[in-house]
């Protein structure tokens, strides 16, 4: 979080991938979904939204 990350923003972005929704705050979040098929395009979406996250600083 100090370096920039956003865990409700990732987490919501994320979870469509495995057909699902979710959010929360900076510090936690969390979601679901029904698509487990969609899990390692959510990991790859989610790596790249995080390192997005941090070069902003």
């Amino acid at each position: 979080m100090k370096k920039g990350a956003h865990a409700g923003n990732l987490i919501k972005s994320v979870a469509p991938l495995v057909g699902g929704g979710g959010g929360g705050r900076p510090s936690m979040a969390q979601a679901g979904g029904k698509n487990p098929a969609g899990m390692a395009e959510a990991m790859e979406k989610a790596e790249e939204i995080l390192r997005s996250q941090l070069k902003d600083l």
